[in-house]
């Protein structure tokens, strides 16, 4: 019997877990209105701020190559 009460309540906390989880994401619905990324800095132009300490430039981060694309990550 004790074994049966174990299991039932192991099913009871599984069942128990899914239904919150899925009324948890049902009620949080995404908003179309947020934006996916802060606006900081427009990096695409490489732009600049200046302070009292200096001069900082960004820029994009990946740049464009005419390296040859990797077909194999085998190494021998």
């Amino acid at each position: 019997m004790r074994l049966f009460l174990i299991k039932a309540v192991a099913t009871a906390l599984t069942i128990g877990a899914t239904v919150a989880s899925a009324v948890f994401v049902t009620t949080h619905l995404k908003n179309s209105a947020a934006p996916l990324q802060p606006a900081v800095l427009n990096a695409g132009n490489g732009s600049s701020s200046t302070a009292v300490g200096g001069t900082l430039t960004v820029g994009p981060s990946v740049q464009p190559s005419n390296a040859e694309p990797m077909t194999s990550t085998y190494a021998s």
